[in-house]
């Protein structure tokens, strides 16, 4: 008995001492934050993996949006700033493999659609360069391959296509593109074009209605077909048809206090996580079945420290790990589901 007592007893000093050094020594913005702890969370279902990226210091800018390439295990990171790389590449395991700073002007949002035979990389430009207002297409190195919209012309047109603060994409796998066009910019949109850039179906419309929208600023779609928009403006989440555009309905009874900035879903399409920016908050929130929207149900929260503020994030499709990138820490985190914390942290 004695001995089991001094064994656990090692036991918990040694696992607190471990996540502090981890924390003190790899996180930037847990320096800055001092002791403070950086999350807490309401039925567990993640926990930080402090040991990504290995070495925080690569983060030289506001890290404004961040995506999973799950087929290669990269992570991509686009932050802002001057003289610096705006995109950043990581293992999955948090190793810095390179930068690149080609074209890019002001990041925003960013999708990596990568299949056994190509690696790219979507990024949503708003800067005011010659590049900005424009979607762009990259591959892993950062050579830049297409681009949509009318670089460094913001507008409302759709013939030339122009875009004006378009916010966010997601692309499928057949290659039919989802944009949000609108972070506080003229338009209100969110548009489906086909593989080859024709335009299927828009809903244009600012307002409160079903498929209007106030600043939408990020979109998903979930294996049932239905396509996810954060109408942040309306602090709601609204759902519609990929194949008709059809509004299918929406969710506005978890947003009360604030509308939601990103929409993921884990790679069993049973959660959708959510990103709240003022709030420093992610949710957890139940899928719906098939033909039914109903309310949006909470499973799990995690509750970031104050000024954190949770901009856009991006799930891995095959571990089901959480990346968010933080505009007010400058800085992207890792959270990864329970059974997986343990030994993440001790890698």
């Amino acid at each position: 008995m004695a001995r089991f007592r001094v064994c656990a007893a090692a036991a918990g000093c040694f696992l607190p001492l471990l996540v502090l050094h981890a924390w003190f020594c790899g996180s930037r913005i847990l320096r800055n934050f001092g002791l403070q702890i950086s999350w807490t969370t309401k039925n567990t279902l993640y926990r930080l993996d402090v040991s990504w990226p290995k070495y925080s210091e690569y983060f030289t800018g506001t890290t404004f949006c961040v995506a999973v390439d799950s087929f290669n295990g990269l992570v991509y990171v686009a932050q802002r700033g001057d003289n610096i790389p705006k995109v950043l590449v990581f293992t999955e395991d948090g190793y810095f493999l390179r930068a690149w700073n080609y074209t890019v002007d002001t990041p925003h949002g960013m999708f990596a659609a990568s299949t056994p035979h190509e690696q790219s990389v979507w990024i949503t430009d708003v800067g005011s360069g010659s590049y900005g207002h424009t979607v762009k297409k990259y591959n892993s190195f950062g050579d830049l391959v297409q681009i949509l919209g009318t670089p460094g012309k913001r507008g409302s047109d759709l013939n030339p296509l122009q875009f004006d603060n378009p916010a966010e994409l997601y692309v499928e796998n057949t290659g039919d593109i989802y944009i949000v066009d609108g972070d506080g910019g003229l338009n209100n949109r969110l548009f489906k074009l086909s593989q080859d850039f024709m335009m299927l179906w828009l809903h244009g419309e600012n307002g409160t209605g079903p498929t209007q929208f106030n600043i939408p600023h990020s979109v998903t779609v979930d294996s049932a077909g239905r396509v996810w928009v954060a109408d942040r403006g309306n602090k709601r989440i609204q759902v519609l048809d990929k194949d008709t555009g059809e509004w299918l309905g929406a969710w506005d009874n978890c947003f009360t206090e604030e509308g939601p900035s990103s929409v993921r879903f884990t790679p069993d399409g049973k959660f959708l996580i959510v990103a709240q920016l003022n709030l420093s908050r992610l949710s957890v929130i139940a899928a719906p079945p098939i033909g039914s929207i109903g309310n949006c149900s909470v499973v799990s929260t995690i509750q970031l420290a104050d000024q954190v503020l949770p901009h856009l994030l991006d799930v891995d499709g095959k571990t089901g790990a959480i990346y968010v990138a933080e505009i007010g820490a400058k800085q992207v985190q890792k959270y990864v589901p329970w059974n997986s914390y343990f030994p993440s942290l001790l890698s």
